[in-house]
């Protein structure tokens, strides 16, 4: 079953993903089939065979799509008591329709639409194009094959999805298949491993990365950068543990939504504790330890905080989707709406800031997204119209009064409160969700998270939930694809690699190393045995910034002969002058 789509080129895709169906149909008729929704840029649909669909088979499966397409085929819309649908399904053996169905009658559903095209019917609440002729087949590829459980639920059965793309002219298509190409290129997995940056171990477990030196490298300025920055800002970073008791999270409300994604409980001492998925309710048991005046307020807790969610195998990936993260958040404790609103204007300017020093740009490489709640839904969201109303308000009004580039999407708040998602575009051009700003209504009834007001009295505060800088997995993933490895000087792992001449130079290259050690510049020596162009080939394959060749007359005029991988030969400087220089451009 598919959702409803809005815009005109998703009404296309979503009926070639009809069209995909009845390809595949064509070729296995036994096929059972699952959902097939529209995704960036294209769609898929997942099905069971009894004989496995093959890549071989992808281009034939295209071949008929295309030549469905050019049939005219008309979509055709009706309506079905849902209990004639499921005896409808049940004749075909499409058993995976049928449950899709029984769903639908748990939820109260009485009737369900059904699309017709030629002899194919689907269950699907459309819309759809009103003839396959709308649909542009030159603009039209199927990409991959991929595994999928049924519902994502890894104990039910396993599907084939089939991957397509569609757009509105060929040339859309080319630009993506170029665009495709240079993902490829920049894919942080292959630089990763090419730069010696992290690696894997089936033996440590899936999900679970491990930071080389020179990875670390990268973590670690990262870290340094965004706690000095929010120390300037007023924040008070802390540590609190990577544990606790499932009851902390049972009160907090985190459990019930979020438990499919937890580590199974650990027993100790009759007790069960969880790693934790999340810091907030560590935060506000932090808070909690004193009483806390309007005067101390707003009090922002911050923490380089490491968390643990369970990914599905087949969603993991990279750095970018793991089992195990350290994410930049804080939880700021706010005097009333207009401080939370003021807070939350803060935690946008610390982003500004932080996208400004990695070189993105608003609209272009990230932009915000205002996630609002529904009020229909009391299950997944907290009921206090009057809340939702001012804290949405708030939100709104902050993005725009600022210069920013931002969309609204219905439905896609947190349980506790609207946020504000901040969302980076990947090299492949998808939209990912990177980290939130959230206002949060619920967590301080259910912690008390209290303070005297100016009369002496108790007043609930607001609770804002920022990240500055998201999980620093996926920001160093993003910066890897994003910089393709060639890390701005400030960043990079090794920032200089000296190269001698020759061996006799070995001792003036030690020489030139500790006086950069000594000035904090990242530096290596390479004294192999290779000839000296070898050499500075091995360095420009890393992507160092900076190769320092010393010789003879290096070595007499105690100078350095500067090569920069951005400008090529720089000539020949003094020491005093190219540290001074290198400092300048780090800071």
């Amino acid at each position: 079953m598919c959702g409803e789509q809005t815009k005109e080129i998703d009404v296309k895709r979503h009926s070639a993903a009809h069209i995909l169906a009845m390809a595949v149909l064509d070729l296995h008729p036994d096929a059972k089939l699952g959902i097939g929704p529209v995704i960036d840029d294209g769609f898929y649909y997942d099905f069971e065979t009894e004989n496995p669909i093959t890549e071989d088979e992808l281009k034939k499966i295209e071949k008929k799509m295309k030549k469905l397409i050019s049939q005219n085929i008309d979509f055709e819309k009706s309506e079905l008591p849902i209990n004639e649908a499921r005896a409808k399904f049940e004749k075909e053996n499409q058993k995976y329709k049928v449950e899709i169905i029984d769903d639908l009658a748990s939820a109260g559903e009485e009737t369900v639409s059904i699309y017709k095209s030629k002899d194919f019917e689907d269950l699907c609440r459309g819309p759809h194009v009103e003839n396959s002729k709308e649909i542009n087949a030159k603009a039209l590829k199927i990409t991959r094959l991929a595994g999928a459980y049924w519902k994502s639920d890894q104990d039910r059965e396993q599907l084939t999805r089939i991957y397509g793309v569609l757009f509105n002219t060929r040339e859309e298509l080319d630009d993506y298949n170029k665009r495709l190409i240079e993902a490829k290129k920049r894919d942080h997995r292959k630089i990763g491993k090419d730069l010696d940056l992290f690696t894997f171990s089936d033996t440590v477990g899936k999900g679970l990365p491990m930071l080389t030196e020179k990875g670390a490298t990268i973590r670690r300025v990262l870290e340094r950068f965004i706690v000095d920055e929010e120390i300037k800002r007023g924040y008070k970073h802390v540590y609190t543990q990577d544990i606790a008791k499932i009851s902390l999270y049972e009160k907090s409300g985190h459990y019930p939504y979020y438990k499919d994604s937890m580590y199974s409980p650990i027993e100790i001492d009759d007790e069960q504790f969880m790693l934790r998925p999340m810091t907030c309710p560590h935060h506000y048991e932090l808070y909690l330890r004193k009483p806390h005046s309007y005067r101390e307020l707003p009090v922002r807790y911050a923490e380089l905080a490491k968390l643990y969610r369970y990914e599905q195998s087949g969603e993991l990936s990279g750095l970018m989707r793991v089992r195990s993260f350290t994410l930049a958040d804080a939880h700021i404790f706010c005097a009333d709406a207009n401080q939370a609103g003021d807070e939350i204007s803060r935690a946008l300017d610390l982003i500004d800031f932080i996208a400004e020093k990695f070189g993105l740009k608003m609209g272009e490489d990230y932009w915000y997204t205002l996630s609002l709640g529904d009020r229909t839904d009391e299950k997944k969201y907290f009921k206090d119209d009057a809340a939702w109303d001012t804290a949405e308000d708030i939100l709104r009004n902050i993005l725009e009064n600022r210069d920013c580039h931002f969309t609204e999407e219905a439905n896609e708040a947190a349980f506790y409160g609207p946020k504000i998602d901040v969302q980076m575009k990947n090299v492949s051009g998808k939209e990912d969700t990177a980290f939130t700003v959230q206002y949060d209504f619920v967590m301080p009834k259910r912690f008390n998270l209290v303070y005297t007001n100016e009369q002496g009295e108790e007043q609930e505060t607001i609770v804002v939930h920022r990240s500055s800088i998201g999980a620093l997995e996926r920001i160093m993933a993003f910066l890897i694809e994003h910089y393709a490895g060639a890390f701005p000087l400030w960043l990079a792992p090794v920032q200089v690699v000296i190269i001698p001449v020759s061996d006799k130079f070995n001792d003036y290259g030690r020489e030139v190393l500790e006086r950069l050690q000594h000035e904090g510049i990242r530096v290596e020596l390479d004294n192999d045995s290779e000839t000296l162009g070898k050499r500075v080939r091995v360095a420009q394959k890393a992507k160092v910034p900076y190769m320092l060749v010393v010789g003879e007359k290096e070595m007499t005029d105690k100078t350095i002969a500067v090569r920069s991988r951005d400008n090529g030969d720089e000539g020949v400087i003094s020491i005093d002058d190219f540290v001074k220089n290198i400092k300048e451009v780090i800071k």
